[in-house]
């Protein structure tokens, strides 16, 4: 009778445990979630997309050459408006700080790049590349500091 109590206080504290370990991750990862300005102004929202994190125009840069995806490369898509367009998917949440196997779009270039995401704080840096890491360059975005009027367009619905 002792063995089984004391085994089922083990299985409970396990489970409290195991239980706290997840809530603790899921807040982590939450980290990398959220609004973010990249230098020129503009406004961007990361956050889930199924099992992934992708990355959305939620306001554009008043240094913005056009509303519009001028520069992609596909003619056909220089029409679709940069509020809410999708410009990075399909990373990897590794830990609560860190993402990869992405894609990165770049609408001022009309460029797709690998893509990587650090989070420290209120700082996400970016790595966008080409075959490998080594071959990139790197952008840091900080948390706005105040609130951001954003497109009408709702990114990520």
């Amino acid at each position: 009778m002792r063995r089984t109590r004391i085994a089922r206080w083990i299985s409970t504290l396990s489970l409290c445990v195991a239980f706290a370990g997840e809530v603790s991750l899921h807040a982590q990862a939450a980290s990398m979630a959220g609004t973010w300005q990249e230098p020129s102004g503009a406004v961007l929202r990361v956050g889930p997309c199924g099992s992934q994190m992708c990355i959305w125009i939620v306001a554009l840069s008043r240094h913005a050459d056009a509303p519009t995806d001028i520069h992609n490369p596909d003619s056909s898509l220089r029409g679709r408006a940069l509020c809410g367009l999708e410009i990075g998917s399909g990373f990897m949440l590794h830990d609560a700080t860190h993402a990869t196997d992405g894609t990165l779009y770049d609408p001022k270039t009309g460029k797709t790049y690998h893509g990587m995401l650090t989070a420290d704080g209120d700082r996400l840096d970016l790595r966008g590349y080409i075959g490998v890491p080594l071959f990139g360059r790197s952008q840091t975005w900080t948390r706005p500091s105040a609130p951001v009027k954003g497109c009408a367009i709702t990114p990520g619905d």
